[in-house]
């Protein structure tokens, strides 16, 4: 793929020599590579030294990865809880979403999938990003999820269903406002006191008025689950994609993995005491957090210990998600890479967890032909780092360079950040 460089776009060109490129298929690295973007497209058969009109950089060994995906985002989301306002503005709405989009985008996340934002404002900033209006990762939407009378989310959100009927129409009404997916929420969750995560908060046949939206559509849901039994039921309805399993025992995990669903684990939310204080969160809610923490990474490594399939691609997918906004700061680094990190204490290898928060992360949403990957004709979302994510992801801390489709969105190498 060689296109004349009197038809290169310079704004999307760019030629990276010396790299050590990421191969998150195989967790394998491979140094002095030239990764050379044409019109925002990875093109790795270039050669070196071609004839060269664009921006070119000696990376001097330096890493190239793809960007990273967050798939359990909330751009808009108020803390603390108790200060959400229904009534809210769309203006207010897209306006915090977009600021944290961008610091989410500086970070080297450049694709997102968010699970529930006021207004539908998710859908409102991937409108305006296609525009070329506005600068933003990659957005999948849920515009609002949708609960039960009474359920988990009731007051965060005011897409409320109950019955088959009810279902399927809150799920076709998001659909039809432009959608991606939908998220339904399967049991109660850690945040308001009297809430707790044992126990379905919705019937089957609810799960499956959703799930039969969806599959008109092509689409799929996505489970807010905290306990077994209901992600069974869920698996049973056909939902493919559950986060955070505060508390999933052995059972649960053979149905998932049978079923071959994605799981977010969101460690951060039982794990990070300090940004919850910082956001304002009550004590209540930080102390209920914590407490949930141990079971919850107990539940975790249950899935990898047993949650895998017999060939690469089966059984039970970890992907990435933080359940707050992922470029937000936190000890030093940004949510999405302390998640990161916190996948690793659960038992997944530095390697595994890079690949979950970049090609299974396009898995999941439909997009692995076209980004999650360094090859020949992928998007080039790419992020640049000095050392090694596939042996410590730690090494995202030191993000150098960030493309989204060739265009400069952060650059450390030159001392600038690009507009």
């Amino acid at each position: 793929m060689h296109i004349p460089a009197e038809r290169i776009r310079p704004d999307r060109s760019i030629r990276l020599r010396n790299a050590t490129v990421v191969d998150v298929r195989t967790g394998t690295t491979t140094p002095g590579r030239t990764v050379t973007v044409v019109d925002g497209v990875v093109d790795l058969d270039r050669p070196a030294d071609a004839p060269w009109q664009g921006r070119d950089v000696d990376l001097a060994g330096r890493h190239v990865l793809p960007g990273l995906i967050s798939v359990h985002t909330h751009l808009t989301a108020v803390y603390p809880f108790e200060e959400i306002d229904l009534a809210e503005g769309a203006d207010v709405s897209v306006l915090r979403g977009l600021s944290r989009a961008t610091d989410a985008l500086r970070a080297g996340i450049t694709t997102v999938r968010c699970l529930d934002e006021h207004n539908r404002a998710d859908i409102a900033i991937r409108r305006a990003a296609a525009q070329g209006w506005v600068q933003a990762p990659r957005i999948l939407a849920a515009g609002r999820a949708i609960t039960t009378t009474g359920g988990r989310g009731h007051g965060f959100t005011d897409a409320v269903a109950d019955g088959y009927d009810g279902f399927l129409k809150a799920a076709r009404t998001e659909f039809g406002a432009g959608a991606d997916h939908v998220k339904i929420f399967i049991t109660g969750g850690i945040a308001r006191e009297g809430e707790d995560f044992v126990g379905a908060e919705m019937t089957e046949d609810e799960m499956r008025a959703a799930v039969r939206a969806a599959t008109e559509r092509g689409k799929y849901v996505v489970a807010h689950a905290g306990h077994g039994p209901a992600i069974r039921q869920a698996v049973a309805a056909g939902v493919r994609s559950f986060e955070h399993a505060y508390d999933v025992d052995l059972e649960t995990v053979a149905v998932m993995r049978d079923a071959g669903v994605f799981v977010t684990p969101t460690l951060s939310v039982t794990h990070c005491p300090e940004w919850m204080a910082e956001h304002h969160f009550t004590p209540w809610q930080i102390e209920r957090a914590v407490s949930v923490g141990p079971g919850h990474l107990a539940s975790i490594r249950r899935i990898v210990d047993h949650g895998r399939g017999e060939t690469p691609g089966s059984g039970v997918t970890f992907v990435t998600g933080t359940d707050y906004p992922p470029g937000e700061p936190y000890e030093d680094t940004v949510c999405q890479v302390r998640e990161m990190e916190l996948m690793v204490t659960a038992g997944l290898s530095p390697a595994e967890v890079v690949r979950a928060a970049t090609l299974d992360g396009a898995r999941l949403v439909g997009l692995a032909d076209r980004i999650g990957a360094v090859e020949n004709g992928y998007l080039a979302d790419l992020v640049v780092t000095d050392d090694d994510p596939t042996r410590d992801v730690s090494a995202l801390r030191r993000t150098r360079l960030v493309l989204q489709e060739g265009r400069t969105v952060r650059d450390d190498l030159s001392g600038g950040a690009a507009a």
